[in-house]
């Protein structure tokens, strides 16, 4: 397991964004891969991701988004004209495809609970699997020097 912050350089359009999405699934050895998307007016809540129709499942524009899985996430943020900033968090070790932050980076993982149904931070009612089949946790991202945790990524 090596730690791996990447960007890509230039901003993304659509068409381009899901191929690296799908490039990046399909490099991945698992299938338990998630997304959680964000718009102006609520978000998706937390969904699996199917391999297959990935397209069909975004709505796109939006303001940002992340997939995720155990070894990666992958996070886009909208920067304008319909195109978007890309930053990946793997423990993959280096990925040809971005850009790496130059830091040596150490990882260390925690447990994390999702919010009850009745939290009332969000606007609508969020949606996500039971979190009994579910386990998410955080994966922190640490500057080897400084100890800095810079990154806090959802993994499984």
């Amino acid at each position: 397991m090596t730690a791996f912050i990447g960007y890509q350089e230039h901003p993304l359009s659509v068409d381009n964004l899901l191929v690296l999405i799908h490039k990046l699934i399909n490099k991945s050895i698992t299938d338990n891969t998630y997304y959680f998307l964000r718009w102006t007016h609520g978000v998706s809540g937390i969904y699996k991701l199917e391999k297959n129709s990935i397209s069909d499942q975004f709505q796109f524009p939006m303001l940002e988004g992340q997939i995720f899985n155990h070894q990666l996430e992958l996070r886009w943020k909208y920067k304008k004209n319909n195109t978007y900033e890309v930053l990946l968090l793997s423990i993959n070790g280096e990925d040809q495809d971005f850009q790496a932050l130059d830091k040596k980076w150490y990882t260390e993982d925690r447990q994390a609970n999702f919010y009850p149904p009745t939290e009332t931070r969000f606007p609508k009612v969020f949606s996500y699997p039971d979190p009994e089949k579910l386990q998410i946790k955080q994966r922190y991202f640490q500057d080897q020097t400084t100890a800095t945790v810079h990154f806090i990524a959802l993994t499984l």
